[in-house]
C-alpha cells in the first residue's frame, strides 16, 4: 500500500517540528564546561569523556534536562524516520523515473537514519540512566553520529527535491 502524499508529508513535517522541539529541549545543556551540549555527549569517544560531561550536567542541575532531551530525541527519530520512509514509499510509486529514484533515496535514508540514530541515542541514554560512561557505548554513539547526520541530511534533501521536481513537473504539464 502506498501512503498518500498528505499522510507521508504529515509525518515528515511533524518530524521537523519534533526536531525543533528537541533542539529547544537540549539548549540548557550547553553550559560553560560542556559548550556543545548534547552534541558533546554524542561526540564523546570514551567513558571518561561521557563521565566528565554527565558530572558537569549534574553539577549544573541539568541532568534531568539531558534525560528529557534524549527521550524527546527518541520520539523525534521515530516521527522523522517514519516520515522519510513514508515519503519515500509515496514518491517511488510515481510514474516519473526521477521521482521514483528520489523516492528510493528518501526511503533508504529514512531506514538508515532510524537505525543509526536509535543506536546512537539509546547508547547515550543507557550511559545517562546508569550515570556511568561505557567505552563500548560511547564508541557506538560517536561512531553512529556521522552516519545518522548524513542520513538525516539525505532524507531531508530527498523529500525536498521530490517536492520541487513534482511541483516543476506539474507546471510543465
Amino acid at each position: 500500500m502506498t501512503p498518500s502524499k498528505r499522510v507521508a508529508l504529515g509525518w515528515w513535517i511533524a518530524g521537523l517540528v519534533a526536531f525543533g522541539i528537541v533542539i529547544w529541549l537540549g539548549m540548557p545543556l550547553a553550559i560553560e564546561t560542556v559548550p556543545g551540549g548534547i552534541l558533546d555527549h554524542q561526540h564523546a569517544p570514551d567513558a571518561e569523556t561521557v563521565n566528565r560531561i554527565q558530572h558537569a550536567w549534574r553539577d549544573a542541575g541539568v541532568l534531568g534536562t539531558a534525560r528529557n532531551a534524549m527521550i524527546g530525541d527518541l520520539v523525534f527519530i521515530g516521527i522523522f524516520g517514519i516520515g522519510c520512509v513514508l515519503c519515500g514509499l509515496h514518491f517511488r510509486a510515481r510514474e516519473q523515473v526521477v521521482l521514483r529514484a528520489i523516492g528510493w533515496s528518501a526511503l533508504v535514508a529514512g531506514l538508515i537514519f532510524l537505525v543509526a540514530d536509535y543506536g546512537e541515542t539509546i547508547s547515550q541514554l543507557v550511559q545517562l540512566v546508569r550515570f556511568a560512561g561505557d567505552d563500548d557505548l560511547a564508541a557506538i554513539a560517536s561512531g553512529l553520529r556521522p552516519i545518522k547526520v548524513a542520513a538525516w541530511i539525505g532524507g531531508f534533501l530527498a523529500v525536498m527535491l521530490a517536492l520541487i521536481v513534482e511541483r516543476l513537473s506539474s507546471r510543465a504539464s
